[in-house]
Parts: C-alpha cells; sequence; structure tokens
C-alpha cells in the first residue's frame, strides 16, 4: 500500500530535489555531520555555530532517530555501491516511510475489522493531505518517520491485545523504543495505551492477554526511554509518564484480585479481596504522594510548556509567547479540517459506529484514538497529523462497511435458478442450513440461559438473516455510485493539496498571475551572498525562524535559532529589533554580532515576513526586558506601520531595517502586505549600513557600523572641564 508517486514526490518534478521549510535543514545538517564524522562523534558533537556565545550540545538535545534512519539508509546505500548523496536520502526519506505508514495503517485496521477494511483505511492513509503535509519529498522533519512508528506501535499493542503473544509484547517495547528516538510527541502513545488499559478494566474487560500487552510496555519501553539521551530520567520523572505508571499498579492489583478469585472459596475472596483493594489503594495513594513530592518544586509541576498549552490552550499566550508565536501552535479553523481531512469528516460517524458492532478491545482503541486525537487537533494545528491516521482508520472501516453492505444487496437481488437456489455463491453460506456454526469462544452464563431459552425455537438460516439485512437493488447501486463520486472527489482534492498547496518548497516561492509563473529564490540569494563575502567566523542575528537556514546554507555563527530552548537569549533579540537604532546596536554589538538581515514582504505581498512577527518580538522580549511594553506599538489597539504608527513603531529598528529606502521602488511606499503607504519615508541609518539586498526585497542585509574613533581634541575638552569641576566641587561634601 505505498503511497502514489504522484502525490508524494510533486515538488521534485516541479522545482528540483531541496530540502523544505526550517527544521528540515538542522536535520539535513547533522544527518550530513553524522555520515561524515560516524555515530560516536555525533553524540559527543558541541556545535558553536548556533545560539552563540552558549553553543549547543547537539547529541544530547536531539530525536536522534529521524537522522540515526537517514544515515543508516545512506550507508546501506552507498555499501551496495549505489552512490546517492546524503542531500538526496533526506529528500526521499519521508516519503518511503509514508508507503510504511500506509502498510502499518492497514495492519492495525486489520486487526480490528477485517483485511477489506484495511485495504481501504490504508488507500486513504496514503493520500490525505494532512500527513503529505509532512510526507512530501523535502519534508525531512521528525514526523516523517514518527507517524509510521506511532502507528507500527498501536497495532503491535491491538495485535498482542488479540493474541496475549509476548513475542510481540516485545516487539511494541522496541517500536515503542523507535517513537521515542523519533519525536516528542511520543508522550501520546505512553498516555493513551494506558487510558485503554484503564477502560477495559472499568468496563470487565480484564484478561490476561491485556496484562502481557501493558506490563511490558511499561517495563521495557521505560528502560529503553531513559536511554535516548535527550530523554533521559524524564522517563520516570515528568507527570507526562506518571499515568502509565498508576495505571501499571492498578493493573496488577486487578490481576492479583483475579488470581486470588481463582485459588478461594466466594466467603475467603471477599475477604481477600477487600484486604488486597484496601492495599492496592494504599500503594496507589503512597506511589501517588511521591511522585507529586517530585514535581511539587517545579512551578510547572512536572509538565512540560508544550503539554501543559495541549491541556490549558490558553497557557503558552498567557505565560510562554515563545510558544503561542508558533503558527503551528496555534487552534485550527474549521477550514483547516475540510482542507486537511476532506470528506473524512463525513465517515468518521459512520466508523464509529460501526466500531461498535460488535465492540471489541480493538475497535474501543480506535474509538478511543479518535476522541484524544480530535481534541489534541482542535488546540494545535500541527498535531492534525495526529488526528489523520485515526481519520483514515475510521473512515476506511465506514466505507469498507458500506460497500459490504450494498454489494451484499446487489448479490441477493441476482436472478434465481431452475432448481431454486441463487447462482451468486459466498464462502461464509457454504454450510448446510440445518447446521450451527460452531463458536470458538465458550459461551457465558447469559449466554447459556439465552440458549436455553431459545431451544424450543425452530433454527435460523443464517442466509434468511443476511436477506433480512438487504436493500433493494436501485438503491444499493445508487449508493455504490455515490461512494465512488465521493471517493473521485477525495483523489482530486488529494492530488490538487499535494501538488499546489504541500509541495512548494517555504525557500523558494512561486506565485502566478496573468503573465505566468514567477519564482522567488531570494533565500537561497541571501543565504548565498552571506556565504560567499563574510568571513567564516562572522556573527549573524536574525529572528529565530531562519537560524536552522543560516547555520546550514550560509555557514555562519547564528545568534538564535528554531530550537527555541533559551527564552531569555531569543528575547534580548526580539528587544534589538524593538528598540531605537542606537539601542539596538548597543545589544547587538555586545553579542559580537556583524550582520542583521531581516525578512521583508512589502514589494511581492509576501505575508510571512518579520513585520508580521515583529509583534510576537515585542512580547517576547517584554516577557524578559520589561522596559519593551506592547501597548507602545499600538495606536488605538492596532498595529500600525503607516503615518497613523506609534513614534515607538516608527523608530524601531525592524522597521529603519524593512522600510529603508522603501520609498525609492515606487514614490510613495506603499506596503503591499498591509495595503496602506508606510509613516516614515525618508530617514537615514546611522548605526547600520544596507550591504545587500535581493532581487524581489525579501532579504535585506545589513552590517553593523564599527563604533567611531574618539578625537583626542574633544577629549582633552571634556577632561579639562571634568578638572574644574571638580576643584569647584572640592569644597562641597560628597553624597556618597
Amino acid at each position: 500500500m505505498p503511497s502514489h508517486p504522484c502525490v508524494d514526490v510533486p515538488q521534485v518534478i516541479k522545482y528540483e530535489s531541496v530540502i523544505h521549510e526550517f527544521d528540515p535543514y538542522f536535520n539535513y545538517r547533522v544527518t550530513q555531520f553524522l555520515s561524515k564524522n560516524g555515530i560516536y562523534e555525533f553524540w559527543n558533537w558541541f556545535d558553536d555555530r548556533t545560539w552563540y556565545p552558549l553553543g549547543r550540545v547537539i547529541g544530547g538535545t536531539v530525536y536522534p532517530g529521524l537522522t540515526l534512519t537517514a544515515g543508516t539508509m545512506w550507508w546501506l546505500l552507498n555499501s551496495l555501491n549505489i552512490p546517492l548523496s546524503v542531500e538526496t536520502v533526506c529528500v526521499f526519506t519521508a516519503p518511503i516511510f509514508s508507503a510504511n505508514a500506509s502498510w502499518a495503517t492497514y495492519l492495525l485496521t486489520k486487526e480490528a475489522k477485517g483485511s477489506g477494511a484495511g485495504l481501504m483505511a490504508a488507500a486513504i492513509l496514503a493520500m490525505v493531505p494532512s500527513y503529505i503535509s509532512r510526507s512530501v519529498a523535502g519534508s525531512y522533519d521528525n514526523e516523517a518517520v514518527a507517524i509510521f512508528a506511532l502507528i507500527f506501535t498501536f497495532y503491535l499493542y491491538v495485535k498482542t491485545l488479540n493474541t496475549g503473544s509476548l513475542f510481540y509484547a516485545t516487539l511494541n517495547a522496541l517500536s515503542y523504543f523507535y517513537m521515542v528516538c523519533s519525536w516528542g510527541g511520543y508522550t501520546f502513545i505512553i498516555n493513551l495505551i494506558p487510558m485503554h488499559v484503564l477502560l477495559c478494566i472499568v468496563t470487565g474487560r480484564y484478561s490476561s492477554r491485556l496484562y502481557i500487552a501493558y506490563a511490558p510496555l511499561v517495563v521495557l519501553g521505560t528502560l529503553l526511554a531513559a536511554l535516548v539521551p535527550v530523554v533521559g530520567f524524564n522517563a520516570v520523572m515528568t507527570s507526562e509518564h506518571f499515568a502509565s505508571f498508576l495505571v501499571f499498579i492498578i493493573l496488577h492489583v486487578v490481576a492479583l484480585v483475579y488470581y486470588i478469585k481463582g485459588l478461594l472459596t466466594p466467603r475467603l475472596f471477599k475477604v481477600a479481596m477487600t484486604f488486597v483493594v484496601t492495599v492496592g489503594l494504599a500503594v496507589c495513594f503512597a506511589v501517588a504522594a511521591i511522585l507529586i513530592a517530585l514535581v511539587a518544586s517545579s512551578p510547572t509541576k512536572g509538565w512540560s510548556g508544550r503539554s501543559l498549552s495541549l491541556l490549558d490552550p490558553t497557557y503558552a499566550s498567557k505565560y510562554i509567547p515563545i510558544i503561542a508565536s508558533v503558527s503551528e501552535h496555534q487552534p485550527p479553523t474549521w477550514p483547516s479540517y475540510f482542507m486537511d481531512i476532506n470528506v473524512l469528516a463525513f465517515l468518521i460517524p459512520a466508523g464509529i459506529i460501526s466500531c461498535f458492532l460488535p465492540l471489541s478491545d480493538a475497535s474501543s482503541f480506535l474509538v478511543l484514538y479518535l476522541v484524544t486525537s480530535v481534541y489534541f487537533s482542535g488546540v494545535m494545528v500541527r498535531l492534525m497529523l495526529v488526528l489523520a491516521p485515526a481519520a483514515c482508520i475510521l473512515s476506511g472501516i465506514a466505507l469498507s462497511e458500506a460497500f459490504g453492505v450494498l454489494t451484499r444487496s446487489m448479490k441477493f437481488q441476482r436472478p434465481i435458478s431452475d432448481d431454486g437456489s441463487s447462482t451468486a455463491h459466498d464462502g461464509s453460506f457454504d454450510t448446510p442450513a440445518n447446521s450451527e456454526p460452531v463458536s470458538k469462544e465458550k459461551p457465558s452464563k447469559k449466554n447459556r440461559k439465552k440458549n436455553k431459552g431459545s431451544e424450543g425455537s425452530p433454527p435460523v438460516n443464517p442466509r434468511t438473516e443476511e436477506k433480512l439485512l438487504v436493500l433493494p437493488c436501485g438503491p444499493s447501486a445508487v449508493g455504490i455510485m455515490l461512494l465512488i463520486i465521493l471517493s473521485g472527489f477525495y483523489v482530486v482534492h488529494c492530488v490538487w493539496a499535494a501538488a499546489e498547496a504541500y509541495s512548494a518548497p517555504s525557500i523558494v516561492l512561486t506565485s502566478r498571475s496573468h503573465d505566468g509563473l514567477h519564482v522567488f529564490d531570494d533565500f537561497r540569494e541571501a543565504y548565498g551572498w552571506l556565504r560567499h563575502n563574510t568571513d567564516v567566523d562572522d556573527k549573524v542575528a536574525s529572528w529565530w525562524d531562519y537560524g536552522y537556514q543560516t547555520t546550514a546554507m550560509a555557514n555562519r555563527t547564528v545568534i538564535v535559532d528554531n530550537n527555541t530552548w533559551n527564552n531569555t537569549h531569543i528575547a534580548t533579540v526580539g528587544t534589538a529589533m524593538a528598540s531605537p537604532e542606537k539601542a539596538a546596536w548597543e545589544i547587538l554589538n555586545s553579542l559580537d554580532v556583524k550582520y542583521v538581515f531581516v525578512v521583508f514582504g512589502g514589494l511581492i505581498g509576501y505575508s510571512s515576513d518579520d513585520i508580521n512577527k515583529f509583534l510576537w518580538m515585542v512580547r517576547i522580549g517584554g516577557g524578559v526586558f520589561p522596559h519593551i511594553k506592547e501597548a507602545d506599538y499600538l495606536r488605538d489597539g492596532n498595529y500600525r506601520v503607516d503615518a497613523h504608527g506609534t513614534p515607538t513603531m516608527l523608530n524601531s529598528l525592524m522597521y529603519k531595517l524593512c522600510y529603508y529606502r522603501f520609498v525609492e521602488t515606487d514614490g510613495k511606499g506603499f506596503d503591499r502586505v498591509r495595503r496602506y503607504e508606510i509613516g516614515k519615508k525618508h530617514f537615514k541609518l546611522t548605526h547600520f549600513e544596507e550591504v545587500f539586498t535581493t532581487h524581489h526585497w525579501m532579504v535585506r542585509i545589513y552590517k553593523l557600523k564599527p563604533q567611531k574613533n574618539r578625537v583626542r581634541g574633544k577629549l582633552k575638552l571634556k577632561s579639562s572641564s571634568k578638572t574644574s569641576s571638580r576643584h569647584k566641587t572640592s569644597g562641597k561634601k560628597r553624597p556618597w
């Protein structure tokens, strides 16, 4: 069930083999280092080209799954004398693992609802736009391999739940370990599976298979997770993992109760159960108290900022603006659901109903997965990626059941032969009419009573039961045609989304107009200029969005980048951008910055420029440096750069670097993004000089002017005036 090539690799055909977005450039740079220097150097790599002057320990701060996967693929291909570059392997890693994700989706859905539903779900996932956004060629991000690991871990859990095999339980722990290596979203797994285990216990569905499916995952999975440097002891010390430990204790208490029940008489069992439950609750409360004590000193009670943002959607905007400033962390709009999952939104309810007919451990897990992923996707648009597999699985089940009912109805309407039997045969009805179907499971007490009560009634032919569930031939044919048309609309939308919406790399922009296609390659033009026209040791300042690309493509040291681990450092850069020119020069000069660049879209209409991000710079800077106040940049609650803009806004460094000489382009200084003329048009820079502006004015690079030399005559004049003032005030008593 691999993804179709026309869906996953259109950008390679339209543009070239190029890395997408911002984070993938860091992953590509790390993979280059790994392939060149080896695994041991990778673990000990201290990168002095990022977060100057602090630096960053790469091996201990990254999730290594993606890098190790691509590096291993590159090594195997070169060992087989297939000389591919590291960049080529990185570009095509995501499409390869999207095929693996479709295969894992087939296996997971097959365990719950059969192979027909599995094939349908795999085909839907291979085209769903929400997943294509991270699986298209060039999208070399952690989610490219993590979604496969997520689905495969769920499959192995359900497989263990159905079979009770310790072999699959061990594979499940190993798959979870790969997920931990790949993405921080592994906490979703270690919380969703305990929720399902607790649901099974509460609803009376405990079995030894449930114990085998969960207990090895917690023990072995936690030990393996602690081996990942970026996780370490967080696997047992943070609140995201505590739910799994509490459910682990509850599971053992329930298992002990069931074990004792098989050994003792009912009277002794009541006494023993009271004792076991009391001790179990005491142990649970003791463990909970210990865990609370461990995290009580933390202001966030052991939760990470992103986890708190998911539990409380308003938390980031109140306390951590650096998280709220990321567009992927914003709540999605309703049109984004239709864009990313399209008609699946209408098929999901039917899939939920199918999961309850009948309800099993596997189908209840799928429903729980859907409900939780819907909530998280509603909080953060990035987590639409987690919703995509659940939506595809439930929609595949719905379509499979619908096609099954309609085709069965068509089959039962076929003409009857002369001997009175239907010309259509089905393997499921080959048994004689008088024979009863053999059940593999031992009937429960309720079923035994029902069977006793129905012994007097005549046996019902299974074929007659099926005929009672069929629809007329005409509506069945219309229903099949409508489902085929609906599927066709879905395929067309997915191919369009892959070719137009998600295939264009952010580093190379395109637009269409009446005179044809326009390509804006300003980013690579600017990074190329920095690489060839600046010294190797020069420090470059920009907003953190462009840090990874600057280090990877320009090979220059940056002050901040997309890792966003140090809020104070980012706030310092934000304060410099929000300050007047002289104050900004002093801040940047103290950081040994030689060049600073801004991204400006006012000339061509590029809306994701630094002027539109500037309000977040003010908020982040003001969170650390109180003299930066957001109200000083707003006029009547509005953020403006025209004649009604505040003096603080019009004198900020960001405004001056973006709009310097902008009036020369059209004589008016009309900003095509903000849709009005700028307020301050004619001004000069005193502490910065423009050294390069790209062809479409998208990237503007400035150099810090050196500090002016002091004039000796003026220095003597000042010193003589100081000495005379000292003589005049010598008779006065000094206040200190």
